[in-house]
């Protein structure tokens, strides 16, 4: 008798676990495998994105997120050749990228207006654009930024060609000001966050005082054609998560925080703590909702761009951009 029970015991046992393998076998074919790659070393710009893979958010919508370092291809160009399915640019990658017919479309702002502008140390004396004239301003070699030097200099009646503009290259910051450079362009959030916590005064000349033009988004989360035209289901979920995951980080930036630093050790924690708490208001601003963007700010951003001779022609705003993967 007790053998019998014995055997039946290891029978609904045995009949138990291929009902869960069959049941997890099921899952797996049911999530999708999906890739999405940042535009640079992860930071604050890329919470949402984080705190959606730890929160479960990505897994409540069938997904499978692996987050990609963009290595030397770039975002931009591996979103394009479907090698990843999303995708951290800017607004003036995609506009340069849709110009050369590469198919790739930005579907959320992940900040509402641009924080960018030049930084200097307050020992520099750089108070506005006029004061760039006979110093040293590192870049990293892209022709928008003497474009954006100039624009903002003509408006003081400063001359452009008396800037020396090298490439700092990888140097961070704070070497480059102490080496050989007098200003460079940074993002506040980061860069300027960091500076306060070394209590290291900058003066800041940030584009969006001086043009309405420059205040486009960065960064933006992007896909491809392809996606959209054959899986905007996919599009729609991944949204869906990573705006809960952007949202959570709004609310609670100090969680938020943890949330990156744990997934990316090598960041100093408390960096990331502080960034997050200067950043997080400015994901949504004064939209009505996280990731909504405007055609009026991506017409003036590309006219200007074509104004001041960086594009061969004129976008076409319209196709560069959607709202529609956004969740109501």
């Amino acid at each position: 008798m007790k053998k019998w029970l014995f055997v039946v015991l290891i029978a609904v046992l045995l009949t138990a676990c291929n009902n869960d393998a069959g049941g997890t076998d099921e899952k797996r074919q049911e999530t999708e495998q999906t890739k999405v790659v940042l535009d640079w070393t992860p930071n604050t710009n890329h919470t949402g994105l984080y705190v959606a893979q730890e929160k479960g958010y990505f897994d409540d919508e069938g997904l499978d997120v692996e987050i990609m370092m963009p290595g030397e291809a770039g975002s931009d160009q591996l979103v394009a050749s479907g090698k990843a399915d999303f995708g951290v640019s800017a607004q003036e990658a995609v506009t340069e990228a849709r110009i050369q017919d590469i198919p790739i479309v930005s579907i959320a702002a992940v900040i509402q207006h641009n924080t960018s502008g030049f930084a200097s140390p307050k020992d520099k004396q750089i108070t506005s654009p006029a004061d760039f004239e006979g110093k040293t301003y590192g870049g990293w070699g892209a022709p928008v930024e003497k474009a954006v030097l100039s624009s903002l200099m003509k408006q003081e009646n400063a001359d452009v060609e008396k800037v020396d503009i090298v490439n700092m290259g990888n140097t961070d910051f704070f070497t480059a000001v102490k080496r050989d450079i007098d200003f460079a362009w940074i993002y506040y959030g980061w860069t300027g966050v960091e500076a306060e916590m070394r209590g290291e005064e900058l003066n800041m000349i940030y584009l969006t005082d001086y043009s309405k033009k420059l205040d486009y988004y960065t960064p933006v989360l992007t896909t491809n054609e392809k996606m959209i035209a054959d899986n905007p289901e996919k599009a729609e979920k991944f949204l869906a998560a990573v705006s809960k995951g952007y949202k959570f980080a709004i609310d609670n930036p100090g969680e938020a925080a943890e949330i990156l630093s744990a997934a990316v050790p090598d960041l100093d924690p408390e960096l990331v703590k502080k960034s997050q708490e200067w950043l997080s208001p400015k994901y949504q601003d004064d939209a009505d909702k996280w990731g909504v963007q405007k055609q009026e700010v991506w017409k003036n951003y590309s006219s200007w761009m074509y104004d001041n001779g960086l594009l061969e022609e004129e976008l076409k705003a319209e196709d560069a951009f959607t709202n529609e993967f956004l969740p109501e």
